[in-house]
């Protein structure tokens, strides 16, 4: 386990949500599932307790907590895309997996988590400042998904 690791807590589908994450994004995977020694609060001895996966190169253990916290977009993970097919294909995912959309690049997947599918151009017209940050800001601020056409068009004014 690396020395500093995201938790994220679960009800109770860790490993779901871990074996999703693998699937859907390169350079992550499902590590370690560890089982409860004995009876908590949310489980019994043997239930799943801590998965260990990585979400694109980042190191995470998803705990099965029980239903007490909620996750809210003060955490998120953010998924920087290339194009509009790599925004379409993780968003999709996320969204056609028992997600939702949410504005200006936000979705939320079925465990609650939120995503925020970022294309690379819309950090980079951002980071540019001046009038083309202003409408390609204004462009995202109507979007769900975010349109990479749309955005690069903006910064062109």
């Amino acid at each position: 386990m690396a020395k500093n690791t995201i938790c994220v807590w679960y009800d109770k589908d860790a490993e779901a949500a871990a074996h999703f994450y693998a699937k859907t994004f390169p350079d992550s995977a499902v590590g370690a599932v560890i089982r409860a020694p004995g009876t908590y609060p949310a489980g019994k001895q043997g239930d799943v307790l801590v998965v260990e996966f990585t979400v694109a190169g980042i190191a995470c253990i998803g705990l099965n907590g029980g239903p007490a916290i909620k996750h809210n977009e003060a955490f998120s993970f953010q998924i920087a895309t290339d194009d509009q097919e790599e925004t379409d294909r993780y968003w999709n995912a996320i969204v056609d997996n028992g997600g939702r959309e949410k504005d200006c690049g936000w979705c939320e997947d079925k465990w609650g988590i939120s995503w925020q599918i970022t294309p690379r151009v819309m950090t980079e017209a951002l980071a540019a400042g001046g009038d083309q940050a202003k409408r390609a800001f204004d462009a995202m601020l109507t979007m769900k998904k975010i349109d990479v056409g749309v955005i690069e068009a903006a910064r062109r004014g």
